[in-house]
């Protein structure tokens, strides 16, 4: 049986949507699955990302020639793959370098994927979101060449790379990368930032906010619903790069002096 169809559509694509199009043709009983794919990666037709994941090589071209889409991959390493962080800063065109590692969401445990130079990394669900069943908040779907991938938000990539900078890179990555965003709603970010539990998270993003009120139109309404999530005692920015700074009694976080004055000379 030919798959020209189905590769011309799918440039990415897992068993399970394979065995959706054949199961459509009525073939699926009718040929081995697993001796088509045998035929069309001897053929040089496909190739085997990870164990149920495959990628098209395009017309006129060969696996090891053949353009990748690293989002796309991501997207579709796992069949509930979400892609965040520093990678949906990238997808989002708000990232301020251009990384070769790429983050995604799961809610299942899995080994990371390296394809050339590209490595596909597999962050957890955080607990907090799938004990209150709020894992898809803030998660938007998005066609990229006529397929399916899940993406954060702005609003829940601003929280989630204040909440775990060691996937965002430096804090000139981050904070250049944030401050490239025009808009956010803000409503969206607190009540995201609510369900993470997380009060340092809560201050970091009062602080970033409180840091651009005006250009995000941020009110004092926003920040007093932040403040109220805030640690009772100081609290390290980033504990993991414990550096000198200066705490900020209002939301009771040690910030660098790096970020306060943006002097960027090295990485935190």
């Amino acid at each position: 049986m030919k798959l020209g169809d189905f590769f011309s559509r799918h440039e990415v694509f897992s068993l399970s949507e394979l065995d959706e199009f054949l199961s459509k043709k009525g073939a699926l009983k009718k040929v081995n699955r697993n001796v088509l794919l045998s035929y069309y990666r001897q053929q040089g037709r496909i190739i085997s990302v990870r164990r149920g994941l495959y990628a098209v090589v395009q017309p006129g071209m060969t696996p090891e020639s053949t353009p990748l889409d690293p989002y796309l991959l991501a997207g579709k390493m796992t069949d509930d793959a979400v892609l965040a962080y520093h990678t949906a800063l990238e997808f989002h065109g708000k990232a301020y370098s251009v990384f070769t590692r790429f983050h995604y969401l799961s809610s299942r445990q899995s080994q990371p994927v390296t394809l050339r130079n590209y490595i596909f990394h597999p962050v957890l669900m955080p607990a907090k979101l799938l004990a209150k069943q709020e894992e898809h908040f803030g998660i938007t779907n998005n066609t990229r060449s006529g397929c399916d991938i899940k993406v954060t938000s702005l609003e829940r990539t601003l929280v989630d790379v204040l909440d775990r900078p060691d996937l965002t890179g430096s804090w000139e990555e981050i904070w250049r990368s944030l401050e490239s965003v025009e808009f956010f709603d803000l409503e969206q970010v607190i009540q995201y930032t609510e369900c993470l539990e997380h009060a340092t998270t809560a201050a970091k993003v009062g602080f970033f906010l409180e840091r651009h009120k005006d250009e995000l139109m941020v009110a004092q309404s926003h920040l007093d619903a932040l403040r109220k999530f805030c640690p009772r005692q100081p609290h390290y920015l980033d504990w993991t790069r414990k550096k000198k700074g200066t705490l900020i009694k209002e939301w009771n976080l040690i910030v660098p002096d790096e970020i306060l004055n943006k002097s960027w000379g090295e990485v935190l």
